[in-house]
Order: structure tokens, then C-alpha cells, then sequence
């Protein structure tokens, strides 16, 4: 092997806030990029080497083909050899779409459709046979066993339960020479002009022929003939009337019930597809819930008068139509507009929530005549349901969702399908139950199939069911087994997603590639971690080079070479201080190489506390796998939520715990999962989640606008001397309004090139240089510096630079002492990893005065933090407790975990088998149990 073969070398990488650097990494290696957060280490995995890889596939496509993907900018480095395709798996890749799902993205659902579409058995929906299906030759044979001897009908069915007066259709019957109809079990002959009732349902036959069956050659030719005209009409369905007994019999060349005639297309793959008309669910489009509108949302308070605004989206009454409409009502139903709404006859209600069309007349005692109304009101309730289905506009749209519950459809029961698809089974399971199994459980279940399954079925679905079986142990292999195929990728977390997007890598098999992952990690136990560190080791042995950028101790010991980058963070960052096996790395004098050698640690305390002696008692818990969990949380200490992957963590807090709480301090409107009772809210003051969720989905959101820090800086240059002569008021300082923005790029800095089938593009813009705003509002200066040079400035300068303006600075401080003051105040939101954002939300909320009685939950703070980075952390966690507040953090990292107060461990393990708390108490006395997987490390980490 040449030299270039064996290696990827950079050279001069300059992204971000690299120093020019030089490195060679190995190929067909696991490497670890580790390092400080904001270090550089996506900087050199992502920007650098990602961005090139991709430019240079780019760059082989056609320059048709290019013109519209625009040209991708070269990263800024000298040149990089040895590159071969590279695929990136980042956190931040999955689908928001509902309809993307675990078995969607993973194609494991795609096998399934083909599966239950070439090998499954139908069954009637009306009656639970077994469907049959024929050919002519088989209809005959049979036709002539069943009812030899006897006088018979034979019918084209035409109409199937249906409304309708039909009198085209007789026509047109009687156009095509046919005499007689069977409609609704009666044999008539065709007559001109004739109709059926339009508002009852009929089922119509076309009477083909009437013979009488015997064994002759002229019977046998006119039998095949009959029954040919009959499929035609009946679209491949026809039915033998016995003229003696009465009594139909169906017969299809399709999937039929032999007894209630139901019949089925003959199944397709797009038939079991939630995303195709042929097999979503007709009323929720496939979705498996909607929206549907909520009496009590529409009437808050029933004790209020219409009058005086009972109902919500009205408000009190106004001269309006809507209420000239409800005084109708009142003359109708005789109450008043000033009746408490509990008192009004229930029929009014019905009709002030459905509507009707009616007409009525009312004497009026005092003229002693009679006055006809009408009413023709569609309903508040009908109303609010059409403006959420037809609106143009999204804010109606939004302002209908105010008074509508997402429930689960009633026609699918929630598993997307039409009810046919459903009846399609295989071992006596449709393909909505297995979607909704445990990808543990249904690995069982594929392995136990082909005991169950007839000789032709296993030769049909032998290469499917083999394909189906390696995804799902892919899967098993980075520790998901807890998921259902059905899980929506929208509720997945960051890790989760990245370790599917693994499995499905790792499923294709390819040799020869170069991958970039960031942090799989995350989310992950440390007992799951060993999996995820087998399945990069197999990538890597069938020929791939992996790059990680991880922070994890157990990761960064698997590696075969690890790059860790610092010293520092931000500007103070983007060299390489150490290069080697992990062997050679603990012999630097790097921050890394202390904290894994145990030069230096996170201390754990050296006593725990004691709390204020109240507690919150949360109670019957059932919400998804929780099994009637109940927990005391002691308030006024730190408390951490541990276990396994899927084993409920998220459940309880982030989807029970919070929404109770949010509701009862600021009336939040997100329904907890089921519970039975909650005590002791009175005892905390309000209620504060700081989760990963991004701080601000477009480019103009930043730390600085996100913390508000932005608008005390843009006060403090509008009193500058020079701008109150201009008269510039705060607004001219903001890029995000008309005055003292750039108008080419709108205030962006950036101008978006919108690509076609590719994700937009964003290039500076040529007006402003990416400074945002115009030449004007740039003269404005203090101590020298104007707005935008502010925005490009670090925390850490900032924090210099305003120390006089104890406004700005006390921000800005929480900011620094989170361990962010290497980003710059303008910096992106879009540009912050999942940490970032989350430590920016626990700084803003730092910075405001606490009341030393608030409830923080914590999604996994550590998330893309350096052991470093985590100690920071912990001291301002630290410092929130010992004031009073109670702290509760949902996480992974050992760290973390021996430094908290109070440990609540829930497993076993994922899904199914979770849902239970295992042991509780303070961490050197979880660390004793037996059974707990988190016990197991929290020893080692305590000894």
C-alpha cells in the first residue's frame, strides 16, 4: 500500500477556530477526536473533513446536474489526501415529519409490506373466514358440484350498501339489455324511470341469466358465458342466487368471503403502507391521531354566562352575527343569554355546540301574534373543526388547534391503516401488531416464524424474512431493543436517532468508506456501551475507517488512535496538543490524559445534603411502559434519575412530572401521561425544564437575543451621544427590523440559496460582508467598537468589555461560568451542539433572580461536555442547590451520578421489561444493590 492508502492527511485546516493545522489519520481505524467542548473537534471531523469529502462527490456529477446544487464552498485547508466517500451520522439528522418512523427509516417496515403483501392470509372483516379466491374454471366446477339439479340466478353485484336513488345507473342497465334487477333481495323487472329510495342503503344485483343446472355441453358453454358477462359488470365478483331456498352465494376472482361477499384487491406492498392512499387510514390520513375539538376547552368555566363569555372563542357578547344566532337559540329553547351555561337544556347545548337547520314560530304574549324563525347554524364546535381542516392561513389554523385534543383515530384505533390491511395476517398477527412490538419481541417472533408458516409460504418469504432478521439484530447490536418498528422518529433522542442511522450503516454492508460520527454515545448506559463500541469495532473490521468525536472514557480506551484538541476552547482552542494510541495518551500532560489517568477527578462530596425535610410525592404512574411507578422526591437537594435506555426515565419526568407541574404554576395546556394523585406542589415556587431542544431553529436566532442580553446592549448604544444627536432609538440596533439592518440580506448576514431536492445553502452576503447591518448604523461606536464588531466578540471579551454595565455583565457572567465563554454573542443558534443550547437555557434561567425554591429538570446536561467541562458544570448545578433550589437531572454519566444526593434507578431494562423503580437512596447505598445495572458502575466510579 502506498503511503496515501494508509492514511487521511489534512493540511493547513483553518475552519472555524482551527490554527492551521497539520494532522494524519490513520485509515481502517477506530479514532477518537476528543477535546474540551468548542474545542475544534467538529471542526476538524465535520467542516473539514466532511465538507471536503462531500464537495469532492459533488463536484463528480454532471455541470447540468451541479447548476442546481450551486457550487458547495471548499473548506479552508490546504488539502486532504487520502479521502475516500464519506458518510456523516450526526445528531441532529432525524425527520420531524409523523410520518416517519423507526421501521420507515430503518426499511425494516418496507420488508414487512412486502412480506404481508407476497405470503399472508386474508381474513373477512365482517365474519373472521379465511377470504378465497377463484378462477372462472374453478367458479364453473364448483357452481356445477353445488347446485346440480336446480334453478339458479346468476348476478353481477353493482351496488354495495350504498345511498342513492339510482336511477341513471337502472338506465344505463337497461341501455345494455338486461331486463331484471335484484335490489335489496328482491328480483324486479326494469322499468322506465325507475328509482329507490335516496336516503335508505341498498345493495343491487344485475340478474345476468336464470338457467337450470344439468350436465350438458349447451349448459356447460352457456354457464362460461354467464359467468364471464357477470365479472365483467360485477367488477370480478359474482353471486349464485338458489331461486328455491333463496339463499346467494358469492363467488370472486379476487380475495372474497365465502359467506358475506366482502371481497379485497389482491395485496400489494402500498397496501400496508400508512403513507400511501391505498393503505392509510381514510379518516386520519395514516396518521394514527387527530385532532378533535374539546367541549371543555371551548367552555372553560360553565358557571359564566353566555352572556359573559362562556364560551372561549367568543368572548362576552358583542353586536355580532354569531350572537344574533344565539339569541335565536334562546327563543327556541326559552332560556336566557344570561343563564349560567350548566343550567341551559341540554338540546340548546346541542345545538350551540353542533349546530342544526330548524324552523319554529314563537307567540308573543304581548302582541298576541305569531313570528316565524329559522335557525341555520353550523355549530361553534362544527366551525372551529372546518377552520382547522380547510383554513388558509396558519394562524386560524393555530387558533382552532387552542380548542382541540390530539386523540387517538377511532377508526384505525391508532395503527394507521385501513381496516382491510389489518386482515392480512401471518401466525395469526397483522402488520400493525408486529410494528407495535418491541424490536426484542419481535426478533422472537421472526425467529419462532418459520414453525408456522406452509412450504410455499417459506419459499416466497425465505430472502425477506432473512433480510428483515439482520436489520433487527443490527439493532439489538447498538442497544435499541426497547423500540417498536412504530415509534415516531420525532420522540426519538439524539443518540437514539444516530444509533439507528447506525444499524442501518452498519446494514449496508459497504467496505472502503469513511464515517463520522458525533457523540453516539449519548443517552446511552454505560452497559449499553460496550454494544455500541462492538458495532464501530465491526464497521472497522470489514474495511471502513470510523471517526468518533466522543468524550467517552470507555470509547476513548476501545480507540486505536485518539487526537484530543485544545488547550482551551473557542479562539484559546483548534490545535492538537496530544496524538497516539490511547496507551501513549496517558502519558501527556493534557487535560484528557489527568482525567483518565485519575491525576485529577471529579471529587465526590464529602458529605451529602440533607434537604429541607419536604418532599413531592408523585403517585401510580402508568404513562407508556411505567408500571403504576410512584416516587418521593426529597426537595432541596440534587436529584438524579438513572437507568438503562428506554427504561422509562423520560416517561416519568419529561411527559408526568412536568406537565403536572407546568399546568398547576402556569397553566400549561400539555396533558401528563396517566397518574393517579401528586402532593406537595405547594412547597416549590415554579417550575423550570431546561431540555436539548435547539434555542432557536433559524440563523438569526443567538446567545445574545436568546438570554435578552441583546436588548440592554442595544439600549446602551442608542444612548450613545452620536445617536441620540441621529435620533436612533434601540431598534436601529436590531437586525431582525427595517432602519438599521442590511436590506440585502435582511439583518441575516446570510443569503440563502435555495436548492432544489438538497438542503439550502447559505453564503455571505456581498452588501454588508456578513456584518448585518448598513454603513450608518456601523458609525455608531462604543469604546471603539460598534454593533457588529459586539455580536463577533466571545463571552469571555464581552464580559471584559461591559464590566461597568452590571445589567449586561451579570448575564453574561452565567454564560461564562456555564463554560461558555468561548462562543461569540452572535453566534448562530442552528451552529450550537445539543450541550450548548442546553447550558445557554440553564444560563439564561440562572441569571434571573431564584427564589431559592425552584424545580430545575435537567435532560442530560452532559451531553458533548468534556470531563472539564462537566466539573464547571456541576459547581454551578451546585451552587443552585445550595441555595434552597431543588435540582433533578435525567442521566448516563457516572460523573454526574456519584456527585448527586439522591439517586431513584429505574429499570430492569428497556421497554417492557423497564418501568419500575429498582432502588432509591442516597448513591454509596444504591451502589450495594445487587440487580441494578447502575449500581454496578456507580461502584467502581465510588471505590
Amino acid at each position: 500500500m502506498s503511503k496515501f492508502e494508509e492514511h487521511i492527511e489534512v493540511k493547513g485546516a483553518r475552519v472555524h477556530n482551527l490554527k492551521n493545522i497539520d494532522v494524519t489519520i490513520p485509515r481502517e481505524k477506530l479514532v477518537v477526536i476528543t477535546g474540551l467542548s468548542g474545542s475544534g473537534k467538529s471542526s476538524l471531523a465535520f467542516d473539514t473533513i466532511y465538507a471536503e469529502g462531500q464537495r469532492r462527490y459533488i463536484e463528480t456529477f454532471s455541470a447540468y446536474a451541479r447548476q442546481f446544487l450551486g457550487g458547495l464552498e471548499r473548506p479552508d485547508v490546504d488539502k486532504i489526501d487520502g479521502l475516500s466517500p464519506v458518510i456523516a451520522i450526526e445528531q441532529k439528522t432525524t425527520s420531524k415529519s409523523p410520518r416517519s418512523t423507526v421501521g420507515t427509516i430503518t426499511e425494516i417496515y418496507d420488508f414487512l409490506r412486502l412480506l404481508f403483501a407476497r405470503a399472508s392470509d386474508a381474513y373477512s372483516y365482517n365474519t373472521g373466514e379465511k377470504m378465497v379466491s377463484y378462477n372462472d374454471e374453478q367458479i364453473k366446477l364448483l357452481i356445477k358440484e353445488s347446485f346440480l339439479g336446480k334453478r339458479i340466478n346468476i348476478l353481477a353485484p353493482v351496488i354495495r350498501s350504498r345511498k342513492g336513488h339510482y336511477r341513471e345507473l337502472f338506465d344505463q342497465i337497461a341501455k345494455q339489455g338486461f331486463v331484471k334487477v335484484r335490489t335489496d333481495g328482491e328480483v324486479k323487472d326494469l322499468v322506465k324511470g325507475m328509482k329507490l329510495d335516496r336516503y335508505k342503503t341498498h345493495d343491487i344485483e344485475i340478474v345476468i341469466d336464470r338457467l337450470k343446472i344439468d350436465d350438458s355441453a349447451d349448459n356447460d358453454k352457456r354457464l362460461t358465458e354467464s359467468i364471464n358477462t357477470a365479472m365483467y359488470h360485477g367488477e370480478d365478483v359474482l353471486m349464485v342466487l338458489d331461486q328455491d331456498t333463496n339463499e346467494a352465494r358469492y363467488f370472486s376472482r379476487n380475495l372474497m368471503c365465502p359467506s358475506s361477499g366482502v371481497s379485497y384487491p389482491n395485496p400489494e406492498p402500498n397496501n400496508f403502507s400508512f403513507n400511501s392512499p391505498k393503505g392509510a387510514c381514510p379518516k386520519c390520513n395514516g396518521i394514527g391521531r387527530l385532532y378533535q375539538v374539546n367541549e371543555n376547552k371551548i367552555v372553560p368555566d360553565d358557571s359564566l354566562s353566555i352572556k359573559a363569555g362562556a364560551l372561549a372563542p367568543h368572548g362576552p357578547q358583542k353586536n355580532s352575527w354569531i350572537f344574533k344566532q344565539f339569541e335565536t337559540i334562546v327563543q327556541r329553547y326559552n332560556f336566557e343569554l344570561t343563564d349560567a351555561y350548566k343550567s341551559i337544556p341540554d338540546e340548546a347545548k346541542q345545538m350551540i355546540m353542533y349546530g342544526g337547520n330548524e324552523k319554529f314560530s314563537v307567540e308573543s304574549k304581548t302582541l298576541g301574534v305569531t313570528r316565524d324563525y329559522k335557525i341555520e347554524f353550523e355549530g361553534v364546535a362544527n366551525f372551529i373543526e372546518s377552520q382547522y381542516n380547510n383554513a388558509d392561513s396558519t394562524s386560524l389554523k393555530r387558533w382552532a388547534k387552542e380548542y382541540m385534543d390530539k386523540v387517538e383515530c377511532d377508526e384505525c384505533q391508532g395503527s394507521r391503516l385501513r381496516q382491510e390491511s389489518l386482515y392480512f395476517k401471518i401466525n395469526n398477527s397483522n402488520i400493525a401488531e408486529l410494528a407495535n412490538k418491541d424490536i426484542i419481541d419481535l426478533a422472537d417472533w421472526f425467529n419462532d416464524l418459520h414453525n408456522h408458516l406452509s412450504e410455499k409460504q417459506i419459499l416466497i418469504s425465505e430472502e425477506i424474512i432473512k433480510e428483515i432478521k439482520t436489520r433487527i439484530q443490527f439493532l439489538l447490536d447498538v442497544g435499541l431493543e426497547y423500540l417498536s418498528l412504530n415509534r415516531s422518529s420525532k420522540s426519538l433522542s439524539g443518540g437514539e436517532a444516530q444509533r439507528i442511522r447506525l444499524a442501518t450503516q452498519i446494514g449496508s454492508q459497504l467496505v472502503g468508506v469513511l464515517y463520522i460520527l458525533d457523540e453516539p454515545s449519548i443517552g446511552l448506559h454505560q452497559r449499553d456501551n460496550e454494544k455500541l463500541i462492538k458495532s464501530l469495532v465491526s464497521l472497522r473490521d470489514i474495511g471502513n475507517s470510523v471517526i468518533v468525536v466522543e468524550h467517552d472514557k470507555d470509547m476513548i480506551e476501545a480507540a486505536d488512535y485518539v487526537i484530543d484538541i485544545g488547550p482551551k476552547a473557542g479562539k484559546y482552542g483548534g490545535e492538537i496538543i496530544s496524538i497516539g494510541t490511547p496507551k501513549e495518551l496517558l502519558t501527556h500532560h493534557t487535560l484528557t490524559a489527568d482525567y483518565l489517568n485519575g491525576t485529577k477527578q471529579i471529587e465526590v462530596p464529602k458529605k451529602r445534603r440533607e434537604g429541607n425535610g419536604k418532599y413531592l410525592e408523585l403517585k401510580g404512574c402508568t404513562g407508556n411502559n411505567l408500571k403504576n411507578v410512584s416516587i418521593k422526591l426529597p426537595l432541596g437537594k440534587m436529584i438524579g434519575v438513572t437507568g438503562v435506555s428506554g427504561s422509562g426515565k423520560s416517561t416519568l419526568i419529561n411527559e408526568t412530572l412536568y406537565p403536572i407541574m407546568n399546568a398547576y404554576y402556569f397553566n400549561g395546556v400539555k396533558k401528563p401521561m396517566p397518574y393517579k394523585s401528586i402532593k406537595g406542589l405547594e412547597h416549590i415556587d415554579k417550575v423550570i425544564d431546561i431540555n436539548q431542544s435547539p434555542i432557536g431553529r433559524t440563523p438569526r436566532s443567538n446567545p445574545a437575543t436568546y438570554t435578552k442580553t441583546f436588548d440592554e446592549i442595544r439600549s446602551l448604544f442608542a444612548k450613545i451621544p452620536e445617536a441620540m444627536i441621529r435620533g436612533y432609538k434601540a431598534g436601529r440596533f436590531s437586525f431582525n427590523v427595517k432602519g438599521g439592518r442590511c436590506e440585502t440580506c435582511q439583518g441575516g448576514g446570510l443569503r440563502v440559496i435555495e436548492m432544489n431536492f438538497l438542503p439550502d445553502v447559505y453564503v455571505e452576503c456581498e452588501t454588508c460582508q456578513g456584518k448585518r447591518f448598513n454603513r450608518e448604523t456601523l458609525e455608531i461606536r462604543y469604546k471603539g467598537k460598534n454593533i457588529s464588531d459586539v455580536l463577533n466578540m466571545t463571552i469571555n471579551e464581552a464580559v471584559d468589555f461591559f464590566e461597568h454595565i452590571p445589567k449586561i455583565n451579570n448575564k453574561l457572567k452565567t454564560i461564562k461560568d456555564v463554560g461558555l465563554g468561548y462562543i461569540t454573542l452572535g453566534q448562530q443558534s442552528t451552529t450550537l451542539s445539543g450541550g450548548e443550547a442546553q447550558r445557554i437555557k440553564l444560563a439564561t434561567e440562572l441569571s434571573k433572580r431564584d427564589t431559592g425554591n425552584t424545580f430545575y429538570i435537567l435532560d442530560e446536561p452532559t451531553t458533548g461536555l468534556h470531563f472539564e467541562d462537566i466539573r464547571v458544570l456541576m459547581i454551578v448545578l451546585n451552587k443552585l442547590v445550595n441555595k434552597g433550589n431543588t435540582i433533578l437531572i435525567i442521566e448516563h454519566n457516572m460523573d454526574v451520578i456519584k456527585t448527586v444526593d439522591h439517586i431513584i434507578d429505574i429499570g430492569y431494562e428497556g421497554g417492557k421489561g423497564g418501568g419500575q423503580i429498582i432502588v432509591e437512596g442516597i448513591p454509596e447505598e444504591v451502589a450495594k444493590h445487587k440487580k441494578s445495572y447502575t449500581a454496578k458502575f456507580l461502584k467502581k466510579e465510588l471505590n
